[in-house]
């Protein structure tokens, strides 16, 4: 039985939204460290729902944050509890994605899935393995895991952008080119976009670019 997350919500009033954002935050942080997004987002996404889970286990590298799932060459955890843990948080991300749905009574092509670091690693996992397709998924700083079985896993697909910063020091650089390789083999709408001179963040050009995308793929308007 899937865990209840708790989490923070901004943007359209419950019930007025058009669409949703659901941010998945990375290792350590929680739901706050990506909701502050929503304020800079949210001109240029109007009538959008944002909503920011926390992860469903306190964080063994950091007692303040929250887990997906554990990294063992981050934390000595093993590789076991890794893979369990990933697989009982897939299904505690997929029963509140369905939760917010539901509040918002919104389909599924309405939301975009926003990912960073290991919330990218969890966005690309669930969201090809659901029974219907979501608008689109925006990924930061992550990587693709297990990318061999997702051509035989995937259910559904939705148009992915990528996004990586060039001096990133905790998830390689390298982990852009090795999931968008992935993402298009399986025969995913895919793009990748370059964060020059950017670390493990998410800088304004990159932020920039997932906004035109989301835009384009949730139908809104130019302006």
């Amino acid at each position: 039985m899937a865990r209840e997350l708790t989490f923070g919500r901004k943007g359209a009033a419950r019930g007025e939204a058009k669409q949703v954002v659901i941010f998945v935050h990375g290792y350590g942080a929680d739901g706050n460290d990506l909701l502050g997004l929503a304020d800079p987002l949210l001109p240029h996404l109007p009538d959008t729902a944002f909503y920011a889970p926390n992860a469903p286990e306190p964080c063994v590298g950091n007692p303040f944050g929250f887990q997906w799932f554990p990294i063992p060459w981050l934390d000595g955890s093993p590789e076991a509890d890794a893979k369990a843990s990933m697989a009982a948080s897939a299904e505690d991300l997929n029963a509140f994605i369905d939760k917010v749905l539901q509040d918002e009574g919104l389909p599924a092509d309405r939301l975009v899935l926003f990912g960073f670091s290991q919330g990218t690693m969890m966005c690309l996992h669930v969201a090809p393995r659901r029974d219907e397709p979501i608008a689109a998924l925006v990924g930061f700083s992550g990587r693709l895991l297990e990318p061999e079985s997702l051509a035989g896993e995937t259910k559904v697909k939705m148009p992915v952008l990528l996004v990586h910063g060039d001096q990133d020091d905790m998830v390689p650089f390298a982990s852009l080119q090795e999931a968008a390789d992935a993402m298009v083999s399986a025969g995913f709408e895919t793009y990748a976009f370059v964060m020059k001179g950017t670390g493990h963040g998410i800088a304004p050009d990159g932020l920039g670019q997932a906004v035109g995308f989301m835009r384009l793929k949730l139908g809104l308007e130019q302006g």
